[in-house]
């Protein structure tokens, strides 16, 4: 029966995970305070009794006292109404600070299948029998790339085998060589970015497989004031950049930003 209800458990969300600690925090501050200023007495110590032509004195309160039915304007009472105010706004404009990201739409996966080149990427290329168009190149903000004999070329948004494809389409096309034999990979990523509370926030290059938590690693880990399991990534779709919302094990892809929020409490 314990192993059934474990399975059946489910996960808290990050809002309580993260709010959890303010929670308790401010209901023992409540109390705290509440018994402080004396919530629940009825009567205060001391009222401000108003006498003809607009004399006012301060006079303490007994049981049974006449001015408690005269006019009287209690400076006590105001001040704990005052606080019970606070006491009752406050939490629920704090609570929105406690969950950072919280209004962000969730970061979409990483499309399966073989990597698409995109603006920064380092790629070689091996022309087989052609050693003008062997070596490396880059892919231009524009998402192009500048090849020997053939000039501009189209790269961005192709994976590795279909521009080496359209590489070799190319230099039939211009009568270079007969039957070219061409081969693209990708030498070096376009890198990352990490934000915020990090030891060593900076560009970091991108690796296959990299999460949320490996590129924190990489950037010297978390500080002591970071929140450690909601983060904000922007990643750039065409000549968009819309931000998301990601847990530690998201996974990230080269070009994307990760901002490591800040705790408030």
């Amino acid at each position: 029966m314990a192993s059934l209800a474990s399975d059946t458990a489910q996960e808290p969300p990050a809002l309580v995970r993260s709010g959890g600690t303010f929670y308790i925090v401010t209901a023992w501050a409540t109390v705290l305070l509440y018994r402080a200023v004396g919530v629940g007495r009825f009567r205060p110590r001391r009222v401000v009794q108003e006498y003809p032509f607009g004399r006012r004195k301060e006079v303490p309160v007994t049981p049974g006292s006449a001015c408690l039915t005269q006019r009287s304007v209690p400076s006590a009472l105001r001040t704990r109404r005052r606080i019970l105010r606070w006491l009752a706004v406050s939490p629920l404009a704090l609570a929105g600070c406690v969950a950072p990201g919280s209004n962000l739409p969730p970061l979409p996966p990483v499309p399966t299948g073989e990597y698409r080149l995109g603006p920064d990427d380092r790629i070689r290329i091996i022309t087989f029998g052609n050693e003008q168009l062997t070596g490396e190149f880059r892919v231009s903000a524009s998402g192009d790339t500048e090849l020997p004999l053939l000039g501009t070329v189209r790269a961005a948004g192709l994976t590795p085998r279909e521009f080496g494809i359209r590489v070799g389409a190319l230099l039939a096309q211009s009568k270079l060589f007969k039957s070219p034999s061409v081969s693209v990979e990708v030498v070096a990523y376009r890198p990352i970015f990490v934000l915020g509370e990090v030891n060593k926030p900076g560009q970091f290059p991108y690796q296959p497989g990299m999460t949320v938590l490996t590129a924190v690693a990489i950037a010297g880990g978390f500080t002591y004031r970071a929140v450690e399991d909601v983060f904000s990534v922007v990643r750039s779709t065409g000549a968009t950049a819309l931000e998301y919302r990601a847990d530690r094990e998201s996974f990230l892809q080269p070009g994307d930003v990760l901002t490591v929020y800040q705790r408030r409490f």
